[in-house]
């Protein structure tokens, strides 16, 4: 199936789905997390997306793959954060969120190694 707009990319979708997640996690942190690592989380987990979004939208492939390698990069920070968090808070499930940004990694790992050649 062709893509017509980034909203088609599974990886996008699920990114999505992960930032709806970590919204319904910040709900569940302490208020002092606020301007700690609740903004961090979602600074982190908006960024994957709008780097998605915005590397379909540029005119270059290369444009793209860059913004995958930003977004990538994103989610490894998201997915430290979820760990400290998950430490730090033990009676949080954290396990759809870990799930969602682990996913999202390995397809943005796979879009990335396939744009190579």
């Amino acid at each position: 199936m062709q893509t017509k707009t980034y909203k088609d990319l599974i990886v996008w979708q699920k990114g999505m789905e992960l930032v709806k997640e970590v919204y319904c996690l910040a709900k569940l942190m302490p208020k002092m997390e606020t301007y700690i690592l609740i903004s961090q989380m979602l600074r982190a987990a908006i960024s994957i997306v709008s780097n998605i979004a915005e590397g379909y939208k540029r005119n270059h492939r290369n444009e793209f793959r860059q913004f995958l390698g930003l977004a990538n990069g994103s989610a490894g920070e998201l997915e430290t954060q979820i760990l400290i968090a998950k430490e730090e808070y033990k009676q949080i499930d954290f396990s759809r969120a870990e799930s969602l940004v682990i996913e999202v990694q390995k397809i943005l790992h796979s879009m990335i190694l396939k744009m190579q050649s």
